[in-house]
């Protein structure tokens, strides 16, 4: 597990030197080699060996996929393809905490606080997203959320913490990439942005032990 965290930690710091210097090879072995990392820490911790581990290993497996897919700038297909991955994997996270078990009531308080945080998040975002990606935005918010809302039911009924705080920080994380896409690109979204996701993938990937 420690050699999996200081892979992931050297590529972190490879991608973003790379992203910082424009120097695009040091992001392509970087960020792949982070992102594996947590898919093999993921299986060291036995997620396969229940269905809501499989479940999280699909999502960290598509978050790998869309990891690569947002690599290349200035292309619309994979930007697309990237995003569209990450969307499954949000979509396999919140599955996976339906069948780990979700607190209702707590659910319930959740999501009224999500619906007004998805609501200025599309403010947010609405002056600056063009015509062709308003509704896939849309979607993406509303599927972040939703997977944040039994994210927190999920932590109160099983008692685990980790999974709503790995849940908030890669939401917080999506914020940055959003942000770098649509309101003001610059490479300070990459500099807290891609270190609290991939932090964030190793405590959702935690939750499988």
């Amino acid at each position: 597990m420690l050699a999996c965290l200081a892979v992931c930690a050297a590529g972190t710091a490879t991608a973003l030197m790379g992203e910082r210097y424009g120097y695009r090879p040091a992001v392509w072995v970087g960020k792949p080699a982070a992102a594996l990392s947590f898919v093999a820490a993921g299986l060291l911790l036995g997620a396969l060996g229940s269905t809501y581990g499989t479940i999280v290993l699909l999502g960290l497996l598509l978050c790998v996929g869309g990891d690569v897919l947002l690599i290349p700038h200035g292309n619309q297909l994979t930007f697309r393809l990237g995003i569209f991955s990450f969307l499954m994997g949000h979509v396999a996270y919140a599955t996976a905490f339906v069948v780990r078990g979700v607190d209702l009531a707590w659910a319930g308080v959740v999501a009224l606080l999500a619906l007004v945080a998805s609501l200025r998040i599309m403010r947010w975002l609405g002056p600056h997203v063009d015509a062709g990606f308003v509704l896939p935005v849309r979607a993406y918010v509303v599927t972040i959320m939703v997977m944040l809302v039994l994210a927190a039911g999920a932590a109160v009924a099983s008692g685990d913490n980790r999974i709503v705080l790995g849940a908030a920080m890669f939401v917080v994380s999506d914020l940055a990439v959003a942000r770098d896409r649509f309101v003001q690109p610059g490479f300070i979204n990459r500099a807290w942005g891609l270190p609290l996701y991939f932090a964030a993938q190793f405590v959702i990937a935690s939750t499988v032990r």
